[in-house]
C-alpha cells in the first residue's frame, strides 16, 4: 500500500490537461479561463457622474452661490455644451461630465426654483465623479488560469470581451460494475440494491466543469466489462466503481490489464477507501474506485476532483485543509490515515467538529448529513476535545 499523498501525486501525473477552446462570454460561466483577456476600452470611458445633481465649475463651489441650470445630461446623452461661470447642468448617475465642470452637487443640496439652483451652506469635499479609466484602462488583462465566475463575466463585457479561451470540458467515463446492481426504477431482484454511487460522482464532477458520460453497468463477466470500458473512447478519465478489490468477481484491473492498462498503483494506506487503482489506458487515465458508497464518494473529493482541476490547467488542485477544534474525544487511530465523516458547529473563532459515531463505508445516510471529512493522521494517538484538527469541506 501506498500513501495517500503518493496516490495523489500519481494520480496527477496520469491527469494531463485538455486541449483549450474559444466560447462565446454567454457560455463561459464556470469554465477555466486558459489565456489572458485583455481590455479592449478604459471604464469608465469618460468621466461620470456618482451622483444624480448638477455639474458646476469648483470656482462656483461657494455657499449661497447661485448658477443657471443651461442643460441636461443623461446616462448615454451628453452635453454638448460648455459649463461656465455660474452655469450649471443637470446630470444623472453615469452620465459624462460636461467640458468645464469639475465637481457634481447633489440635487438635494442644490434646491431649484426655474432655472436657478443655491447652493446650500453645506458643502461636500467629494466631487462624486469617477474618473476616465477608474475601473480599468484599455490593455489591462485578466489573467488566465482562473475559474470564471458571475462577477468575472461582468468585469469580461465591461472590458468588450465577446469571447473567451476556456478549457474543454475534461470528459469522463463513469462505469458502475457489478452484478447485485440495478438503477433506480428498476425492480431489484432478491440480491440486488440500486446503484448509487456514479449520481454522486457525476454530479460532482458537473460541478467542477466535466462532460460526464454515465455508461451501462457493466456485469461481473469479462465480456461485459471490455464492451463496456470499450465504449469510454475518447475519454479524458474513465471512473470505475466497484470491481477493484480482491474477490473472485472483481474484475477491473484483470480485465483492464489485457485492454492495456499501464497500472500506476493499486491499493493506499487510507480508509476509507483502500482499494484505490490508477493507471492509464490509452489515451485516458483510469481511476478504480471502490464499490462502498462512502469510499467511493470520498474518494472521488481526495482524487477524481483533483484529477479534473490539473486537466482544467487551474494551479491550486488540492482538497484544501482547514482547522476545527473537537467537539469530543477521539480514541487512537490505526494503521491507515483516516477520513472520518463530521458536521461542523459554529463557535467562537474555528467551529467545533463533531464526528459520526458509525463509520461504516456503506452509510450514505450519515455522509448526506456530514459536511465535513475529519482527517486523522495514520498511527495517531488519541486526541481530546478542544484540541485543533484538520478537516476537509464537503
Amino acid at each position: 500500500m501506498i500513501s495517500v499523498e503518493e496516490a495523489l501525486a500519481r494520480v496527477l501525473a496520469l491527469a494531463a490537461p485538455v486541449p483549450a477552446e474559444t466560447v462565446p462570454l454567454r457560455k463561459a460561466a464556470g469554465r477555466v479561463l486558459r489565456a489572458n483577456a485583455t481590455a479592449r476600452r478604459d471604464q469608465p470611458p469618460f468621466s461620470a457622474s456618482a451622483m444624480d445633481g448638477y455639474a458646476i465649475r469648483e470656482t462656483d463651489h461657494v455657499a449661497g452661490a447661485k448658477l443657471r441650470v443651461i442643460g441636461e445630461a443623461a446616462a448615454g446623452h451628453g452635453f454638448p455644451g460648455q459649463v461656465g461661470q455660474g452655469e450649471a447642468v443637470r446630470i444623472s448617475t453615469g452620465a459624462p461630465i460636461p467640458d468645464g465642470a469639475e465637481r457634481v452637487v447633489l440635487q438635494e443640496d442644490a434646491p431649484r426654483e426655474g432655472d436657478v439652483i443655491l447652493l446650500g451652506e453645506a458643502l461636500e469635499k467629494e466631487t462624486h465623479i469617477r474618473p476616465l479609466g477608474q475601473d480599468f484602462r484599455a490593455g489591462d488583462g485578466m489573467s488566465a488560469p482562473r475559474r470564471l465566475r458571475a462577477v468575472d463575466l461582468a468585469l469580461l463585457a465591461a472590458m468588450n470581451v465577446p469571447e473567451v479561451t476556456v478549457a474543454r470540458r475534461p470528459v469522463v467515463a463513469m462505469i458502475a460494475t457489478g452484478d447485485e446492481l440495478v438503477m433506480p426504477g428498476e425492480e431489484p431482484g432478491p440480491d440486488q440494491i440500486i446503484a448509487s454511487n456514479s449520481f454522486a460522482l457525476a454530479a460532482m464532477a458537473e460541478a467542477e466543469g466535466a462532460e460526464v458520460r454515465m455508461l451501462p453497468i457493466a456485469r461481473d463477466t469479462e465480456e461485459s466489462l471490455r464492451f463496456t470500458l470499450a465504449l469510454a473512447e475518447g475519454a479524458d478519465l474513465v471512473v470505475t466503481m466497484g470491481g477493484a478489490s480482491v474477490g473472485d468477481h472483481d474484475l477491473v484491473g484483470a480485465v483492464a490489464g489485457m485492454m492495456g492498462l499501464e497500472r500506476s498503483f493499486y491499493k493506499i494506506a487510507m480508509r476509507p477507501g483502500k482499494p484505490l487503482m490508477a493507471g492509464r489506458l490509452g489515451d485516458a487515465a483510469l481511476l478504480g474506485l471502490p464499490g462502498n458508497p462512502v469510499s467511493s464518494i470520498v474518494c472521488g473529493h481526495l482524487f477524481m476532483l483533483p484529477m479534473l482541476r490539473a486537466m482544467l490547467g487551474l494551479p491550486e488542485v488540492h482538497a484544501p485543509r482547514l482547522r476545527a477544534r473537537l467537539a469530543a474525544d477521539l480514541p487512537a487511530n490505526g494503521p491507515r490515515e483516516h477520513y472520518m465523516r463530521a458536521r461542523l458547529e459554529p463557535a467562537g473563532g474555528l467551529p467545533l467538529i463533531r464526528t459520526f459515531a458509525n463509520q461504516d463505508s456503506s452509510l450514505l445516510g450519515v455522509l448526506s448529513q456530514a459536511d465535513a471529512l475529519l482527517v486523522r493522521a495514520a498511527a495517531e494517538g488519541p486526541r481530546q476535545e478542544g484540541e485543533e484538527v484538520d478537516y476537509i469541506a464537503l
